[in-house]
Order: C-alpha cells, then structure tokens, then sequence
C-alpha cells in the first residue's frame, strides 16, 4: 500500500509524476473538477451573500468516492492541481471533500513537470490559498450572474441557445466594432513616385521624399504633375550617404498570448488548438527508454516573461556549444502595466538540451511543430542582437529629393534561429545599394507616378484579437482560447479568409445589450473588474463585495430589460425561388453561420440549400453551369458548378473569368504569402504576383 496519495487533473500528468515520485506515491486524477456549480440553474444564493451552491458534477460520483477511499487509506493526502485560480479551486473542492483541514499543508505546485521540479515541490508543500480561490470563486459567479440571467432573456425576445457573457460579449462588440470602422471608412487618394536609377552598371530603387528638404504629400494627380514638371531631366546628384550600424532585439521568450499569435501566424493553428497540443506538450510526452514519460514545456497559462536562473544557464551552455561565445546576448525583463502572473515562468523548454529534431520521431507532427517553435523562441530570446548594416541615400534633380534605403544582416545573432512572424507575413529582405559617393551621378532610367488609396483597418485574425484583448486588459491568459471558440460557435461570428465577420445575430445581441447592459460590452468595465479579481487574488479585495457591487447596478438594469425588451422577430426573407421539393416558397433563415436557405413548409419540408455565391465564371466542364463559392463541412471556401450533382466540378482555387493564354485551359487564383498569383490548371502558365 503506498503511503501518500497524490491528486493531479489528468491521467497523463499522473503517469508522469507517479515515475518522478516513486513507490510510496500513488496518483490519482481527477479528470479536471468534481464540484462545481450545476449546469441546470444558476447555483448562486443571491439572498445569502451569493453564497455558491456547489455539487458533484453529473458522472463524477465515482471518481470522487474512489479518492475518498484512497484518501483513507493514505497517510498524506497531496492536491496538485495547477498552479492558477482554477488549479487552487480544483484543491480546494478536494480537500473539502476528502476532509482535509484548512491548514494542513496539502498542496503542492510546480510550473514544469520535470524529475527535479516535481520532486523539489514535495519538499515545501503549503495550505490552500483562500485568495486565489476567492478569486476565482468571484469570476465563477460574476459569470454565473450575467450568463444565467442574460441569457434566458435572449431565449425569451430573440431565440433559444443563445447566451452573453462578460468577456465573450466584449470580443463580439471588438469585431462588430472594427467591421463599422470599416464600413464608415472613406478613402483618400494619395500618390507615389518611384525611380529606378543605373549606377556604374548596377540599378536600385528610389522613392520621392519631398521638396526643398522638406517631405511632401501627393495627394492627387496634379501634385504628381508638379513635381514632374520641376524635374531637370532625369540625372541626380546623390545629396547624403547616411551610413549607421543598427541592432535589433530578440523577442522575449512566450507569453499565453504571444504563443497563440505566433502559431497562428507561422503554423496557422488556431487559439484552441495551440492551447490543446501546449497541454500535451506540458503533461508529458513518451520519449521511450529510461526518460519515459517526460513534460517538454513548462506551464503554458502565464502573462509572464520570466525565466529561472537554472533554465538561463542551461541556454547559455547551448548557445556557447552549439553556435559560439559571439552568439550570447544580456537577459531583457519585460515591463507591463498591468498585473503578470510572476509565479509562473515564460513558456520555455523544461530541458533545452532536448532539441526539436532529437526528439522528432517521438513527437506527433503537431506538437513537433509547436514545440520547435517554443525551442527556438526561448533560445533565441537569450541570444546577442543582431547587427544590421542600414543606408539611407538622398538624391537630388532641382530641390526634388528621392531617397533609397538598404540593410544588410553584418551579423545574424539571434536570427540565425528564430525571427518573430508580423500579422501581414512580410519577410524581413536584405536590399542592397551599390556604393554611392556624395556628389556623384545617377541616372534614372524610369519615373513612374502610381496613384494608391488609403486602406481601411484590416478586420481581426484570431491573432489580431487575442493580442488586442491582451493589450487592452480583457480577460487573462485561460480565458483567450476559449473566448474565441464560444463567439465563433454560438454563431455571433463567422471567419473568411481567416478573419472575423460579425453576423446578422451578433449584431443584433450586441445591439441590445449596448442598450440595456451597457457594462457588459464596455471595455473600460471589463478590464476595471479584472483588476477587482487580481485584487482579490492578492488579498486586498473581499470577494462578496465585488460581486455584491456589480450586482447592485445590474439586477436594475435587468428589471427594465425584462419589462422594456420587445421579442425580436428574425423575420424569414423570401428568396424569390420555390421548393423543388413540395413547391413552396424558399426563404431566408438565420444559422450558425449566417444565413442560408430553407422551405417555409417547415416541419412538413425540410428542405435546406446554402446561398450560392456566383463568381461570373462558366463551368469550365459542363460549360452550361455557374461555378459558385461554396462551403466545406469545416467551414473551408472552395469552388464548385451550380449543377451539382449533374456537374461534379470542383476547384480549391477560385477560378477567374478568361483562358490560359498559352493553351487556352482555366485560370485560376492562388494564394501567395505575398498575395495572389494566377496560374493555369493545365500548363506552366504563371503571372506575377499581386
């Protein structure tokens, strides 16, 4: 009978510590909470203090009464729940349950699952900490008050599966409100002139800076015409030569947040699915042999950018051995303003020693994936600057100036292995200038105005959102991920082309809660109760105040909205076709996903067909049908005939209205990094990109 039990979340990470610890430990897991607050009603006493009503979770009994026993018959009882708010309240319900005092030493945390730090952990196991559990109790029933209470009021005036939450509601009202931005944009035309000057043989590029040595707008032709006319045929005389040495920076090692942005960006993961594989990643992956079952990053829930001192030293042997003395660079701290959770580290490797491609054959393709990438960040993040060279050249034709600039790497630094992605995927590209001397010529051999209109801001990709959430405060590292996928599956929200488009739906919730529960979408009030539950957190905040605060100004608003709210009726458009089933009209219906269409004999027809948008193609197969924009069953775009399923003809690539030139077969556009590039289905036929 082994003498301590040990108490974990998951399966996987109890495999991997029971190694760590040896014969006398047993662990057990959980499977994340046994006691929460029922599904099925509120589960707050709003009459008593909001006192919680909390219950074994449906299907968890068993679990629960098999800890019992072994908690019985255990000498020491260890919780070792994660170590975050919801961690702590996950042993907290345990130790509740199991018996154990409130201040018995009983739990245990680590931020990485490794032999030493696991082990190091059971030396100086502490009491449950009230602060974080109240902290975490207080955002449990803060949403518990809004979602239960909202969201029968959505079922009631608009339809039913609805809901509204406090951060959720927050992130609808971001994408709605950039969508406006967008809408309401009007552009302005400006104008560029670029050159293309020859040197002793060798051209580059120059772009006109302005007048007199001061910088001046085109704003429309007329500027352009203008400056061309002042020009003195086309010889310059280059100005200025400003040579300087320039560094750039590693980025810092992985916040929750920075990882979710860069894997979308380099890996096109999604948030939840970044999170899901870091998980794996953390609890431990098989590495076979004496290692076993060994956790590769540290914990992944954390705002902070700090590392240990045993983790620094372990990248300095690395970088010394493996790319040289030059190679290391100074330690950089991270500055924020608001609260970081500083008891936990960056996400780093547990082990850097441990290198992607080692330990490959291992690892599922996913989690290679997102483990190079936390290797390569971490490592490069205690690497030198780079050292770039930059120049700035002026030239001038009669007080017209035009200026190039290039940049070479001098050294690469951290670059040799990793650099940060950028939402619009620019790579960062070495430009060159031939050696230029002050006073001498250069001719340009092309002057060509192009006109450009000003863009309007670019709608949220989820790494878009995710670090507009951090930077403003909404919501804490747990809480990204799931935001995200709850607004895209209730429908609020819809993704093309990888960024977010509010719906019908969304509109109209966000609208009435602007209305009726302006607290709820306000930023200002969000980010002000985040520092209420940090403050809870740290002890100076009572948490029955704070929800008792919020609720005051609240169940008013509630009231008004349950006697003011007209049901909202989503009225069904006629689409101006009939059924070819039963011969009735077909109408328009809200989805998940936005609208499609459907019989208005429903349930005696249940008919259905998505909108198809036509792209002013001819099938190119049938020749008698349109191609349309349809979609895949995983929301993907894709291009098919409107016959289907007399015209099976389908194109991942959006096919575009005129012959391949070459040998007359489809055209189609695909996407580049850099834009779109059209190539022929049938030959080598390619054109620029654009």
């Amino acid at each position: 009978m082994s003498d301590y039990l040990v108490i974990v979340e998951s399966p996987a990470k109890a495999k991997t510590i029971e190694r760590y610890l040896g014969k006398k430990y047993k662990v057990k897991a959980s499977m994340g909470h046994v006691i929460d607050l029922p599904k099925s009603q509120i589960g707050v006493d709003v009459d008593n203090d909001f006192e919680p009503r909390y219950i074994t979770i449906r299907g968890k009994g068993p679990i629960l009464n098999d800890l019992k026993k072994s908690a019985k018959k255990a000498k020491k009882v260890y919780l070792a729940a994660d170590p975050d708010r919801e961690g702590e309240a996950i042993a907290w319900h345990l130790a509740n349950s199991l018996g154990i005092g409130e201040d018995e030493a009983c739990r245990v945390v680590f931020n990485e699952i490794t032999k030493d730090a696991v082990k190091d952990s059971f030396k100086e196991p502490r009491s449950i900490n009230m602060d974080l559990v109240n902290a975490q109790q207080a955002r449990r029933v803060l949403d518990r008050l809004v979602g239960y209470n909202i969201s029968p009021l959505l079922w009631k005036k608009i339809k039913k599966g609805l809901s509204a939450g406090r951060v959720q509601s927050v992130a609808v009202k971001l994408i709605i409100d950039r969508e406006n931005e967008i809408n309401n944009f009007t552009p302005e035309e400006y104008w560029s002139i670029e050159a293309e000057f020859s040197h002793n043989g060798e051209t580059f590029k120059a772009k006109f800076y302005g007048v007199d040595g001061k910088k001046k707008e085109l704003k429309s032709r007329e500027d352009v015409d203008q400056i061309l006319k002042q020009l003195n045929g086309k010889d310059f005389t280059v100005d200025q030569v400003n040579k300087r040495e320039r560094r750039r920076n590693p980025s810092l090692p992985f916040t929750t947040s920075s990882l979710q942005q860069e894997a979308f960006r380099k890996l096109n993961f999604r948030a939840k699915k970044t999170m899901m594989i870091a998980q794996q990643l953390y609890e431990g992956i098989d590495l076979g042999g004496r290692e076993g079952t060994t956790g590769l990053i540290t914990y992944m829930r954390t705002d902070s950018t700090r590392i240990s001192d045993t983790a620094k030293d372990e990248a300095i042997n690395l970088i010394q051995s493996k790319y040289g003395e030059e190679y290391l660079g100074k330690s950089r701290a991270k500055k924020t303003q608001q609260k970081t959770q500083d008891a936990h580290e960056a996400i780093r490797p547990t082990v850097v020693s441990k290198e992607p491609l080692a330990i490959k054959p291992k690892l599922s393709n996913d989690q290679y994936k997102l483990y190079k990438l936390i290797w390569e960040r971490f490592v490069a993040s205690q690497m030198a600057p780079a050292v770039l060279d930059t120049v700035t050249v002026h030239l001038l034709n009669n007080d017209v100036e035009f200026r190039a600039s290039g940049s070479q790497v001098k050294f690469k630094g951290f670059m040799k292995v990793y650099v940060e992605g950028t939402d619009d995927q620019k790579k960062d590209e070495q430009k060159l200038l031939p050696e230029l001397e002050e006073g001498s010529h250069s001719t340009a051999s092309q002057i060509e105005p192009e006109q450009h209109f000003t863009q309007p801001p670019p709608r949220y990709t989820e790494a878009r959102l995710v670090k507009t959430m951090e930077e403003k405060g909404i919501g804490r590292p747990s809480t990204y991920a799931p935001t995200l996928d709850t607004i895209q599956r209730r429908g609020y929200v819809k993704l093309e082309n990888k960024r977010f488009i509010p719906t019908e739906l969304g509109e109209i919730i966000n609208d009435l809660l602007e209305e009726y529960f302006p607290e709820i979408v306000d930023i200002e009030f969000t980010v002000n109760m985040e520092n209420d539950l940090d403050g809870i957190e740290d002890g100076d905040k009572k948490w029955r105040r704070v929800v008792g605060q919020f609720y005051e100004g609240f169940e008013k608003r509630l009231e008004k909205a349950e006697e003011e709210i007209e049901k909202v009726e989503i009225k069904d458009e006629p689409a101006g076709i009939n059924c070819e089933k039963c011969g009735h009209e077909m109408v328009y219906k809200m989805g998940r996903y936005g609208k499609f269409l459907a019989c208005s004999n429903f349930p005696d027809c249940r008919n259905t067909k998505p909108i198809l948008k036509e792209i002013g193609v001819t099938c190119p197969k049938c020749e008698k049908g349109q191609v349309v924009e349809r979609k895949s069953k995983k929301r993907r775009t894709f291009y098919g005939c409107d016959r289907f399923p007399e015209c099976d003809f389908v194109s991942w690539d959006k096919p575009i209205d005129r012959p391949c030139p070459k040998c007359e077969s489809l055209l189609v556009e695909k996407k580049q990094k850099k834009g779109t590039q059209i190539t022929c289905t049938n030959c080598d036929y390619k054109e620029g990109v654009q």
